[in-house]
C-alpha cells in the first residue's frame, strides 16, 4: 500500500467511526457551520489545531502558513478574515505560534533561503528588527528563538488590529477579541502571551476614523 492510499484508508475508517458514534454527524456537518473562532496558525505538520485544542469539525475557522505571519499584502490570509469576521462572525481570533518553529530558526540566520522564502522570511526579521535590543541580550540560542517566537505572535496580534476588517467590527459590534498564543511542542500545552480586547486603542497612526 502506498502512503497516499493509507490515508484514504484512515480516512474512511476515521467517518466509520464518526457515524458509528453519531449517525447524524455529517448530516448536521453539511448544514452547519458557526465556529466562534478563527485560528491563524504555523503551517507545521505538529500543530493541528483541531487536535490540540480538543474540538471538533466545525467549531474553528482555520488559516495556517508558515510562521503563522499576518501580512498587510497577504490576500489569501486577508479574504479568510474577511470571512470569518463579517460572514462567521467569529468572537475570538488566535493567532498561535508554536516553539521550535522552522521559520523563526530560519529568519535568524543570514542564510540565502531563495527568492520566495527570503521575502516570507523578512517580515520575521522585521519583528526581530523592532525588540533587538531585548533578543541581543539573550545569549542561549533556544530561549532567543522562544522569545522572537512569543514576540512574533504579539506583532501578527497588532498586524490584525490595523486592518480596516477589524476595526470595523469592533466599532459596529465590539467584536472580535484578540489573542496570541503559543504552543510547546515539548508538553502539548499552549501559552497565551498576548491579548487585545475589541476596541484596543492602537497607534493612531494605523487607526481609521471614516469607518
Amino acid at each position: 500500500m502506498h502512503s497516499y492510499e493509507k490515508l484514504l484508508q484512515e480516512n474512511k475508517n476515521w467517518a466509520a467511526g464518526k457515524i458509528k458514534n453519531d449517525p447524524d454527524f455529517f448530516n448536521q456537518l453539511a448544514h452547519l457551520q458557526s465556529p466562534e473562532f478563527l485560528w491563524i496558525g504555523c503551517s507545521d505538520s505538529r500543530v493541528p489545531a483541531n487536535e490540540i485544542t480538543g474540538t471538533q469539525p466545525g467549531e474553528i475557522f482555520v488559516h495556517r502558513n508558515v510562521a503563522n505571519l499576518v501580512i498587510n499584502t497577504d490576500v489569501n490570509l486577508l479574504s479568510v478574515l474577511d470571512f470569518a469576521v463579517n460572514h462567521l462572525k467569529v468572537k475570538h481570533v488566535i493567532v498561535c505560534g508554536h516553539y521550535g518553529c522552522g521559520g523563526i530558526k530560519a529568519a535568524i540566520t543570514k542564510n540565502d533561503f531563495k527568492p520566495v522564502l527570503n521575502m516570507w522570511l523578512r517580515n520575521i526579521k522585521d519583528v526581530y528588527r523592532i525588540h533587538r535590543k531585548e533578543l541581543d541580550e539573550i545569549e542561549d540560542a533556544e530561549s532567543k528563538e522562544n522569545r522572537l517566537t512569543e514576540l512574533n505572535v504579539q506583532e501578527q496580534v497588532f498586524n490584525l488590529a490595523k486592518t480596516s476588517i477589524i476595526q470595523k467590527a469592533w466599532k459596529a459590534e465590539q467584536r472580535p477579541d484578540l489573542h496570541g498564543w503559543v504552543y510547546g511542542l515539548k508538553d502539548g500545552l499552549i501559552k497565551p502571551v498576548f491579548e487585545m480586547k475589541a476596541g484596543t486603542h492602537i497607534d493612531e497612526l494605523y487607526e481609521y476614523d471614516d469607518l
